[in-house]
């Protein structure tokens, strides 16, 4: 496959959590090309990348996929719901900041001050 089908592969292969950059997948190509793990050709304009007998053996006997780890134990819907909540905090905000009055804004900017530091006194286990 191709260096961008790699990239969504690891991305599905880890449920999303971790996708590599082209900026650490190309230049990791180009070095295992360079070992001769694998082998590179031009097809319809982009470079497929096939693993060599030799890359085989190194991936067979090697550790574990990295995305295997990278999905383990994660809290997808616990992840999600954090992150559905900061987004609508966040959307807010920025309602009351493009159509409030100078007061409103004032006030909505209290609130995610007060916000930000009622949750490091969670984690410091204070009221």
């Amino acid at each position: 496959m191709h260096g961008y089908e790699m990239i969504q592969e690891i991305g599905e292969r880890s449920g999303g959590a971790w996708r590599p950059s082209p900026g650490s997948v190309y230049p990791t190509l180009q070095l295992l090309e360079d070992e001769g793990l694998i082998v590179s050709a031009s097809e319809g304009g982009k470079k497929l990348f096939t693993l060599t007998d030799s890359g085989r053996g190194e991936a067979e006997n090697g550790p574990e996929a990295p995305w295997e780890e990278a999905g383990r134990g994660v809290d997808w819907e616990g992840a999600n719901e954090i992150r559905q909540a900061g987004f609508g905090l966040m959307e807010a905000f920025g309602q009351v900041w493009k159509t409030g009055s100078a007061d409103q804004r004032q006030k909505a900017l209290t609130v995610i001050n007060d916000a930000r530091k009622k949750l490091y006194l969670i984690l410091a286990d204070e009221d």
